[in-house]
């Protein structure tokens, strides 16, 4: 297993493209959705980085993913808490790591059960490339490339690390 760049470097350099997409966009008061868990870890760090006005929310996807036929649902699901009014919010989604899409598909399924934002940012820690669905990063600490038969996990939650192995 290979040890990367420090998270909490990687959360400083996404906070500050977070900040620049935001003032771009002039975004003035977003909230913060943390995906279960990886995504949670990293939203609350950047959370606290931004000194956002609305409490941070987070979603379990368990029950939305495309492949729960298929693998079962997780054993570990937890409630979803989205604190605030989503109806015409502008929003930053924040995930761990970025493949295939499909982790995101579902959180924007959860979401719209909830109301119809304005609009939503996607935020990652990192993006690995090889998608299946049309889904991009507006801000990302690190990209990188990886052969099919590895995959990296942020290990946390104390220490956050970020781990490349194989699958």
């Amino acid at each position: 297993m290979d040890r990367l760049k420090p998270v909490d470097g990687l959360i400083k350099d996404l906070a500050e493209a977070l900040t620049a997409t935001l003032q771009a966009r002039d975004i003035r008061d977003p909230a913060m959705i943390g995906i279960h868990t990886g995504g949670v870890w990293v939203a609350e760090r950047l959370h606290r980085h931004l000194g956002l006005s609305l409490p941070l929310g987070t979603l379990d996807i368990s029950f939305y993913r495309d492949d729960f036929t298929r693998v079962g649902v997780n054993p570990h699901v937890r409630p979803s808490r989205l604190p605030f009014e989503v109806e015409g919010r502008d929003i930053v989604l924040v995930d761990d790591v970025l493949y295939t899409g499909r982790t995101i598909r579902a959180a924007l399924n959860e979401i719209f059960d909830y109301g119809r934002p304005n609009r939503v940012l996607l935020a990652v820690l990192v993006d690995r490339g090889q998608r299946e669905l049309p889904i991009a990063a507006d801000a990302c600490a690190l990209r990188m490339e990886l052969p099919t038969d590895e995959e990296i996990k942020l290990k946390g939650p104390e220490p956050l690390s970020l781990i490349v192995q194989s699958s």
